[in-house]
């Protein structure tokens, strides 16, 4: 599959913002419209839920709409679509549009490697796009991509503008865990929380992605084992990160018993240069197995069921440092096998 060029986007899927249709998230498009019809816009939107469910595409569509119709609302259609050959979605594709900013990631440079985190600069260079005159008394907008990534100087930096809003400004926030986005700008945010995707919609995401050639066969596999989000499904359809997923679950089954010799090879694949993305499923993969352990063992109370926990947000505690630092990622591999096996035994 071909590399990704953005910061934000997954190797060989397009970019949300050239995505041109939505599929599964009808409710949270009609949440945004009828926000927009009463004539009393909520400046800040938290874009909520789990990754590969739409967050980005949508933010995207509200920013083309927004950018074509806001100044004239009552021309606007009936939906979010918007013409391709529309001025503001041939800018917003180009990420040419003066009036929209995007904080994410930014991306490697000749000079200068990418970096894992939202820097304070580009937020302050979001403030002082908002500090201008919106281009034909229309809106400003921000699509922030995502929460998790701020810093905690960036945060403070985002929070002075959705305090202090300028007249006509528009603030999309995404984040995958909501719970986690500073109280502060998380309360003066209107939620706006997109559900899982369906089997059908993911197979139909699947069906819309031109560097996507697999069979019925393997796309229903990779449905089947996504849990509603497209971008599970889509690297699923890689064999390699297939495989990544297959390893991990097997470590996690046969846990409180470690393979030794199974989790050193897993540990020297993940910390490999390039297998960032690998990591991250792996990752998510973790999460699944304990939300579904959770569940499993409700019966057996917190104070059981509090080590698990509490050995998952070390994990992503340590998950996050080894990405903004680019620490090796073989001791995190390791302590982890070993902190659930302790939390497992715990349980029984």
């Amino acid at each position: 599959m071909p590399q990704a060029t953005d910061p934000d986007q997954l190797s060989g899927a397009p970019h949300p913002r050239h995505r041109s249709v939505l599929f599964g998230q009808e409710a949270a498009e009609r949440a945004f419209l009828t926000g927009f019809r009463s004539g009393r816009l909520h400046h800040a939107w938290l874009v909520g839920g789990m990754q590969g469910i739409g967050k980005a595409t949508l933010a995207y569509r509200i920013a083309r709409f927004v950018l074509a119709y806001g100044h004239a609302p009552e021309r606007a259609p009936d939906d979010l679509a918007i013409s391709p050959d529309h001025p503001a979605a041939r800018q917003v594709a180009a990420l040419s549009h003066p009036d929209l900013f995007i904080l994410r990631r930014l991306a490697a440079t000749e000079k200068k490697a990418a970096t894992t985190t939202i820097p304070v600069e580009q937020v302050r260079k979001a403030l002082h796009l908002f500090g201008s005159t919106a281009a034909a008394a229309g809106y400003r907008i921000c699509i922030v991509d995502s929460a998790e990534d701020l810093t905690p100087p960036s945060a403070n930096a985002l929070l002075k503008m959705v305090e202090e809003p300028p007249p006509r400004s528009l603030f999309l926030i995404l984040a995958h865990e909501p719970r986690r986005v500073l109280p502060t700008i998380r309360s003066r945010c209107r939620r706006l929380d997109l559900a899982p995707l369906s089997p059908a919609d993911l197979t139909r995401v699947l069906g819309s992605i031109d560097t996507v050639t697999d069979g019925p066969e393997a796309i229903a596999a990779a449905v089947t084992r996504a849990e509603g989000s497209a971008r599970r499904a889509f690297e699923l359809l890689d064999p390699a990160k297939r495989e990544t997923v297959e390893t991990m679950e097997q470590l996690l089954a046969a846990l409180p018993r470690e393979d030794t010799g199974r989790v050193l090879a897993f540990a020297e694949k993940m910390a490999r240069k390039g297998a960032e993305e690998e990591f991250a499923l792996a990752l998510e993969t973790l999460q699944s197995w304990v939300s579904e352990l959770l569940h499993r063992h409700a019966h057996a109370g917190a104070r059981r069921l509090a080590p698990l926990v509490e050995v998952c947000d070390k994990i992503a505690r340590a998950a996050r440092e080894a990405d903004i630092y680019n620490l090796d990622r073989r001791p995190l591999v390791l302590t982890m096998f070993g902190d659930l096996a302790g939390a497992v035994t715990a349980l029984d």
